[in-house]
């Protein structure tokens, strides 16, 4: 009988190490709207292999010169970029910063890579792929096109998509006042990752016992850039 090997996030995810990313930007277009605030939320795994929300870091970011910000993305964020009382640093330096410290927790996990979670993950990884090409920061750990989306989980386990409904729904609290800051946003789509994965726990065990009765199956090889 083929052993189950414990439950890590190496086992848990395929090698990679879910890290949940939040942006807060000048507008909806990747290539031409400012970068403003970035933060990145580890998870911690616990003894019976469910989730917990871990560290928080968060950086406020200068726009990149020439950058757009649309009045009406800024009054939903309530950010003033040029507020003298506003502890923001360059886009290279907020990415080589945060990817450091991604890069030690994949090293921790015994993980290979970091794959982005995200609510509506697309916006967020566009927005960072966009400022990793503008400032050629290298070794980003996260995976280039695929992401783990809170609004699809969401969606499928509670019948809601939006944040707020979806966090509501899921019996998390939710503060409005916070809301639209990167650092609350993501610390709230890290609370419904968790709940979202260790509520299909059962499913996961289920789906592990039977892959293991099956044996050792052919697997086709990895390339760079594969999809999860």
């Amino acid at each position: 009988m083929t052993q189950i090997p414990p439950i890590t996030f190496a086992t848990r995810f395929r090698g990679f190490l879910p890290v949940v990313i939040d942006v807060e930007t000048g507008g909806f277009n990747s290539q031409t709207d400012a970068l403003l605030e970035i933060a990145a939320v580890f998870l911690e795994m616990r003894s019976d292999g469910t989730l917990a929300r871990g560290e928080t870091v968060r950086y406020h970011v200068t726009p990149f010169p020439g950058a757009n910000m649309e009045a009406a993305s800024l009054a939903v964020n309530g950010i003033d970029p040029h507020h003298p009382l506003r502890p923001a640093i360059p886009e290279e330096d907020a990415l080589q910063r945060i990817f450091l410290e991604v890069r030690n927790a994949i090293r921790a996990a015994d993980c290979t890579r970091a794959v982005l979670v995200g609510h509506n993950a697309f916006f967020d990884l566009n927005f960072l792929n966009a400022a990793v090409a503008r400032t050629q920061v290298k070794r980003n750990p996260f995976h280039p096109f695929s992401s783990f989306d809170t609004a699809t989980l969401g969606g499928v386990a509670f019948g809601q998509t939006v944040l707020m409904r979806a966090t509501l729904a899921a019996g998390l609290e939710w503060d409005t006042a916070s809301a639209h800051s990167a650092a609350y946003d993501a610390e709230r789509t890290a609370d419904l990752f968790c709940t979202v994965c260790n509520q299909f726990q059962g499913v996961f065990d289920a789906s592990r016992r039977r892959l293991a009765a099956m044996g050792p199956l052919e697997v086709e090889p990895s390339v760079p850039g594969e999809p999860l």
